[in-house]
């Protein structure tokens, strides 16, 4: 019991900080905005309860999550190989570094205009932009699981005439397994975050679309339950998959 309390008692206290805080910071900014009534912690949770008993936000979610999903499936499919090919290749490696480098640090943001006129509106767009920022913590990851490979595992495995395929697949995928899965924590992280922006681009669904109508139908309290909510839904899928991580590096 005590160590039970003990785990659970200090993130409690801190969120129940957090709130007296949030509670006295409004009530303070109500003195000069009369419009920070709408953003206190009653009127949050008050919103939240409502949008709880609502169809509309999990229909929301649903269309939000799949995104994120369909997103994920693309960066895991083309940042695995990228990674692979660093790890395994020095020539590939120096000759895409730079290229890899200047990709990686563009703001996803700043690819809004060309998805759009790239792929015109709808979800196209969307995964594009999620994909693209996703790719890169897994590629990373991989590059990084394939250079800790103990290179006298690989040379028994010529030795005893391995195939390529072979080599790929009994001894490199287990090996960076680990390394993989982390950076596809790491690209959700980044994923959930890009999602809300690029749902703005003429989707008529999902969280990013609901917090715009929320705006526009002046539903101050709601907008600001979806942002709570979306917080908390970021942190049950980082969760999720630190959970998968450590389930499949344990099997």
């Amino acid at each position: 019991m005590r160590r039970s309390f003990l785990f659970v008692a200090p993130p409690l206290a801190g969120l129940a900080l957090f709130v007296a805080i949030w509670h006295v910071g409004v009530e303070a900014l109500a003195q000069t905005s009369p419009m920070a009534g709408y953003f206190t912690p009653k009127s949050a949770f008050e919103a939240m309860f409502r949008l709880a008993l609502s169809d509309d936000i999990w229909a929301h979610t649903i269309d939000s999550m799949r995104r994120v999903f369909i997103g994920l499936l693309i960066a895991i499919a083309i940042g695995t190989p990228i990674g692979i090919a660093i790890g395994v290749s020095r020539m590939f490696e120096r000759s895409s570094g730079l290229l890899f480098q200047l990709l990686r640090m563009v703001s996803p943001l700043s690819w809004m205009p060309i998805a759009v006129i790239a792929f015109g509106v709808g979800d196209a767009p969307v995964y594009f932009l999620l994909s693209i920022v996703g790719i890169w913590p897994i590629a990373l990851g991989a590059a990084a699981g394939v250079k800790a490979i103990d290179p006298q595992w690989l040379m028994l495995a010529k030795s005893m005439v391995a195939t390529k395929t072979e080599i790929l697949f009994r001894i490199i995928f287990p090996a960076i397994l680990d390394h993989i899965l982390t950076g596809v924590r790491l690209s959700i992280g980044v994923i959930w975050i890009v999602l809300v922006p690029a749902e703005m681009l003429g989707v008529q669904s999902g969280l990013g679309y609901f917090i715009l109508d929320c705006r526009d139908r002046m539903e101050y309290d709601e907008l600001l339950a979806a942002i709570i909510y979306i917080g908390i839904l970021g942190g049950a899928l980082d969760f999720l998959a630190r959970f998968l991580r450590n389930f499949l590096a344990r099997g």
